[in-house]
């Protein structure tokens, strides 16, 4: 959510951003929270006057009392009762265009950094540079889910039955694989110096509504029948969470944390879910890293954290690129992001693995994320990215260091954490 004092002093900079962003049908709500905006106004101005009187005629009905002029006070409490009442009234009139023009600045989009491409969606975005050499081996690589299925690793018909489609088994190897690269993940995030974190995997709506957009919650989240509760869909919303409404000291800044969690996503939309394999799954494991800091460090920390998990991915032998995405692609909350793609062997592509986003004070501003300095009180930057979210980590993982007798090579930096395994060996 935007500081609504840009709209009250630069107007034409928020509708060029919605023009950038190719969402002209939002142009008119710039006019329509501006005219809302200056009733509130007027009406606090009115409020504030009659306050003043209402202290002003008490101060001389105490006079007048003190000297026995019993009607005259009379009449002047009546007043004082007539500004009651308009006073009441003035504070339900704010409060209706108060709600009104939350709604509204909700669905007003965040300025974008002046850096983002412009484009109308995620087809032309911006590949920014390459991580290792991109290879194709000369040997077929299978689908993945054939790969899994040669370790005895996957079982989705049994998830069909207990879940339904878009759920999965992992066994044996498999498994162990997956809790693999994310304990990797997570030691590699705390050797970055960020504080480990497993956080509530359910959220309440107020929450829900200061880390996203409602077109967003509405394709993406379970909602707990008859609870104000939300399954999460990626634990940066409920480690946000963590601090609505607070004050955090500035000597206390950043804040830097990674975390561990399911995630449950409906998966509305075009892309749909996937009959085989498990690229698009509605459950699936991720370690996630968010930072809070001041507003003039969010762009360094933004920087360093996807390089993270550009780093990781080298680390478990994946080429990998960052893609820029441009202003169409971007949800409205997002000043700046960009994917890291890893590189798929078998459709000699590259596929998302992970995503970093600058938010500025979005959602700070809704969730009440502030920090005390010397120049007063003021909104907080929020970041966050994927470290490492399986299974599409695992898909990577698996086409890239499949080697041609159908065993699966472990990389040096993953070993320990399978018991010194360096390959997995077909069982079919």
């Amino acid at each position: 959510m935007i500081d609504i004092n840009l709209i009250r002093t630069n107007k034409e900079l928020v509708k060029e951003n919605i023009r950038k962003k190719f969402q002209d049908s939002k142009l008119a709500l710039v006019d329509e929270v501006e005219e809302l905006d200056k009733k509130s106004r007027a009406l606090k101005q009115e409020g504030d006057q009659l306050r003043q009187s209402r202290n002003t005629l008490s101060t001389q009905i105490g006079a007048l009392m003190k000297d026995k002029k019993i009607a005259e006070a009379e009449q002047v409490k009546q007043q004082v009762r007539k500004n009651n009442d308009r006073i009441a009234e003035i504070e339900r009139e704010e409060e209706v265009l108060s709600e009104k023009i939350r709604k509204i600045m909700l669905t007003i989009p965040n300025i974008i950094d002046e850096s983002v491409p412009i484009g109308k969606d995620d087809s032309e975005n911006v590949e920014i540079e390459r991580f290792g050499q991109p290879k194709v081996p000369d040997f077929e690589v299978p689908h993945h889910a054939d790969i899994l299925d040669s370790i005895n690793g996957l079982d989705k018909e049994s998830a069909g039955r207990t879940s339904g489609n878009g759920f999965y088994y992992l066994l044996g190897d498999a498994a162990r694989l997956e809790t693999a690269l994310i304990n990797f993940a997570r030691d590699y995030m705390i050797a970055q110096g960020f504080t480990y974190a497993i956080p509530p995997f359910m959220i309440r709506s107020d929450v829900v509504d200061g880390v996203m957009s409602f077109a967003e919650m509405n394709a993406m989240m379970y909602k707990i029948e008859g609870e104000d509760l939300y399954l999460i869909g990626t634990s940066e919303h409920s480690m946000i969470g963590r601090f609505k409404d607070q004050i955090i000291k500035e000597q206390d800044l950043p804040v830097t944390m990674t975390s561990y969690s399911p995630c449950f996503r409906k998966e509305v939309g075009s892309h749909g879910i996937e009959e085989r394999g498990v690229y698009r799954v509605h459950q699936f494991e991720k370690q996630e890293m968010i930072v809070i800091c001041r507003p003039e460090d969010s762009m360094t920390w933004y920087n360093k954290m996807w390089k993270y998990t550009v780093d990781i991915c080298r680390a478990l032998e994946i080429p990998c690129r960052t893609l820029e995405c441009c202003s169409g692609d971007l949800a409205d909350l997002k000043v700046k992001s960009c994917d890291v793609e890893a590189w798929s062997p078998r459709q000699q592509k590259y596929f998302e693995v992970g995503s970093c986003s600058n938010l500025s004070d979005a959602q700070a501003r809704r969730l009440g994320i502030r920090a005390k300095g010397e120049k007063g009180t003021y909104f907080l930057h929020t970041l966050n990215n994927t470290v490492l979210a399986s299974p599409r980590i695992l898909i990577a993982f698996l086409e890239n260091n499949l080697q041609a007798d159908g065993s699966i090579k472990i990389p040096t930096a993953l070993r320990n954490y399978l018991g010194g395994m360096e390959k997995i060996l077909p069982k079919k």
